[in-house]
């Protein structure tokens, strides 16, 4: 039987270790106060309190009932509330129901419930300050405290707008392309623009003829459009400015200045920009298919200044490459394809869809030796595109529309363009008559495959240890192929270490293969189902019959995987220098990653002449036609069109095109003139007056013609100082 009087055990309220009502006689003492514990000591100790009182103050009724308790058990059950407060006790009983009740047990106290905290006073809401007045009343002093307010940002007006659109324009990523394309052009052409009025790149005969060709497309466009396409040179053959590539999209150009000093200079700095033009395409077109720009900046290089354009300096139309990658960039870019990410919806752009479409026709209006695979090339990007479009359409139609109808109504314009341009100015050259072989010619320049591993004399590193391989080769300025030993490296590198998948790396090898066999022309199986099928049927003046001019895809495909292995070291070089402390590249690793664009450049070192054009004479600037110029030669005769600048005079002296049966002809009959054959000859031709050079007869068949008597011939004659004219009507 437990002790009633027995002190509180460890843990309990005073209140219930105290006794209960009606549990003991109303003559027994009251229980003594209970001794405290360690754990009582220690929850009532000063920095216990200290700290319950930061986390938690009690109410003061709380704290009233808490000192009350201490003090009296009783007082605190009677200021407990009424709902929780113990029954009042009993009346005393009899004697032997109180003995009874001692003697059984008394049950364990229960422990009192603890009070119920008091409901929280309400705080009234913070009484809100009223706003100041916006305005002051009218005759109120100024406000002191306004001058140190802050003043709205006026709009930047127009002028200000157009000026930071200006200003972030001019260091934008393709203006900066652009300005190192055009620093790059100057450098690896030079001295093209150190006399730009008197010299001519590579030699004088096919770049006279084809400054001839870029001023008379000027002045026939301004004074008589409709004859176009009947040049002064080559009289009276008709359609003579079909007999070779026209150059014709160079015409607003040769609306600047007449003359010859006019037409050289013109074309030097046409020549410049044709090979900055064609960085800058190359640059956008690797850029676009998702290389970096180290990469794509040695792509751009390797295209341009590839050892085996070295030999193709002196002919403008094979320089002027730019408008094919360019146009193909164009066009990528507004139809949002990538080849590292795909086709993506949100970055399709009409404008640079139509203008991929109107780049394409100005390269065509350039010439067909490089704009006929252009087209080709176009066509079987537009197969694959019918081919591919619909089952992506079919297959995802979550993603639809592919491209959507104005993209499709800006390609459909474009190509109709595009056919039409190619279509009008290829009919004067279907209307050339040429009776040369063209299968013959084809097999001729077809070069053979140790050709892609020989680089061409004006390259200053390849040039001299090639020269012996060089001599094998029948037209070694045609057959010197060589797009670079550090294309190659890096391209072979590309195979295997790449940004791009291995998909894509074996489609960019197939289609490199198939560039190469196209080539190597009639020297691939007879050419029987390759180069023959496309090219071998069209006319001889559309310039389809040198194969080597092909290098140009098989260098783009070789730069791009090039492209490939550069942007993937780059990248990885980057990646490495995040880990080091701190975080960049230091400047070996930079340099590290211009060494392939330094090797490439080095590599397109040239050695390219640039002879001094012979001076006009004074006749020539006087003199009407129609009329011959003697002496007469395929290479002469390139610079008398020069010469012609000057009136544009009607002319049977020509060279460089595709007639040269015709001009073989009139260079025999009139090798004895002044003679009766050789003038009956003339004038069957309506050729009216002989223009005879005293200082370039040296030599030739007419070193004595100006010495000759004219009498019985019927025609005069009149002797100047640096020329003789033979009128004959």
């Amino acid at each position: 039987m437990e002790d009633p009087k027995s002190p509180a055990q460890p843990g309990e309220p005073a209140e219930a270790s105290a006794q209960q009502p009606g549990a003991t006689s109303a003559t027994q003492p009251s229980a003594p106060a209970t001794q405290p514990t360690k754990l009582d000591e220690a929850a009532h100790s000063t920095p216990h309190r200290r700290g319950m009182f930061r986390r938690r103050r009690r109410p003061a009724a709380h704290s009233a009932t808490a000192a009350t308790s201490d003090k009296s058990p009783k007082a605190a059950v009677a200021l407990a509330d009424p709902d929780t407060a113990p029954p009042a006790p009993a009346p005393a009983a009899a004697p032997a129901a109180a003995a009874a009740a001692a003697a059984a047990p008394a049950p364990a106290p229960a422990p009192a419930p603890a009070p119920a905290d008091p409901p929280q006073p309400t705080i009234p809401p913070a009484k809100r300050a009223e706003p100041l007045p916006s305005e002051r009343p009218p005759g109120a002093p100024e406000d002191p405290w306004t001058r140190f307010a802050t003043t709205a940002d006026r709009p930047p007006g127009r002028l200000r707008r157009a000026t930071r659109t200006l200003g972030r324009s001019l260091i934008h990523e393709y203006a900066l392309a652009t300005y190192a394309s055009l620093l790059l052009a100057v450098a690896l052409t030079w001295p093209a623009l150190r006399y730009p009025l008197h010299t001519l790149p590579q030699d004088i005969w096919d770049p006279s003829r084809q400054a001839w060709q870029i001023a008379w497309g000027g002045h026939i466009l301004i004074t008589d459009p409709v004859k176009l396409w009947q040049s002064n040179a080559f009289f009276p053959e008709p359609n003579s400015f079909a007999f070779g590539d026209s150059l014709l999209g160079y015409a607003p150009a040769g609306m600047l200045g007449e003359g010859p000093l006019a037409a050289t200079l013109r074309y030097n700095i046409i020549f410049v920009l044709a090979h900055a033009l064609l960085a800058l395409g190359g640059y956008a077109l690797v850029r676009q298919l998702g290389a970096g720009r180290t990469g794509a900046a040695v792509a751009a290089a390797a295209i341009t200044y590839a050892p085996w354009r070295l030999a193709q300096e002196g002919h403008l139309d094979i320089v002027s490459a730019g408008g094919i990658p360019l146009a193909l960039a164009m066009l990528a870019r507004g139809h949002g394809w990538s080849l590292r990410r795909g086709l993506r919806s949100d970055r399709r752009s009409i404008g640079w869809a139509a203008a991929g479409w109107v780049v394409a026709a100005w390269q065509v209006s350039l010439g067909f030796s490089l704009g006929v695979p252009f087209l080709y090339v176009l066509g079987l990007i537009l197969v694959i595109a019918l081919i591919t479009v619909p089952l992506r359409w079919w297959r995802r139609p979550a993603k639809r529309p592919v491209l959507g109808w104005r993209l499709l109504v800006t390609d459909g314009l474009g190509v109709v363009i595009l056919a039409g341009v190619s279509a009008l100015i290829a009919l004067p050259y279907f209307k050339v008559h040429d009776g040369s072989d063209g299968t013959a010619e084809i097999n001729f320049f077809s070069p053979p495959l140790r050709s892609l591993l020989i680089g061409p004399a004006e390259s200053r590193i390849w040039g001299a240890p090639h020269e012996v391989p060089r001599s094998s080769l029948n037209w070694p300025a045609e057959m010197s192929l060589l797009p670079g030993f550090v294309l190659y490296a890096l391209a072979l590198a590309g195979l295997a270490f790449s940004i791009w998948t291995l998909r894509q790396r074996l489609l960019l090898l197939i289609a490199l293969a198939g560039t190469i066999i196209l080539t190597l022309g009639t020297t691939f199986f007879d050419g029987r189902w390759t180069y023959l099928p496309l090219f071998g049927h069209l006319p001889a003046s559309l310039g389809l019959r040198i194969p080597g001019r092909l290098m140009l895809w098989t260098t783009i495909l070789l730069a791009i995987l090039a492209a490939g292995a550069v942007t993937e070291f780059v990248r990885r070089v980057e990646h490495w220098s995040e880990q080091r402390i701190p975080p960049w590249p230091g400047p070996w690793l930079r340099l590290a990653t211009l060494v392939p664009l330094m090797l490439v450049l080095v590599e397109g070192w040239n050695t390219t002449a640039h002879p001094v054009v012979p001076a006009q004479p004074k006749t020539m600037r006087t003199v009407s036609g129609p009329m011959l110029v003697l002496p007469t030669a395929d290479l002469t005769d390139q610079t008398t069109m020069l010469w012609s600048t000057t009136r544009f005079q009607p002319m049977a002296n020509g060279a460089g095109g595709f007639a040269s049966a015709r001009q073989a002809e009139l260079r025999r009959n009139v090798a004895n003139f002044p003679d009766a054959a050789s003038i009956d000859y003339l004038r069957s031709q309506r050729i009216t007056t002989v223009l005879l050079l005293r200082s370039d007869v040296a030599g030739t068949p007419w070193e004595r013609a100006g010495d000759l008597p004219v009498d019985g011939l019927n025609i005069t004659r009149e002797d100047l100082d640096d020329a003789v004219i033979f009128r004959l009507n």
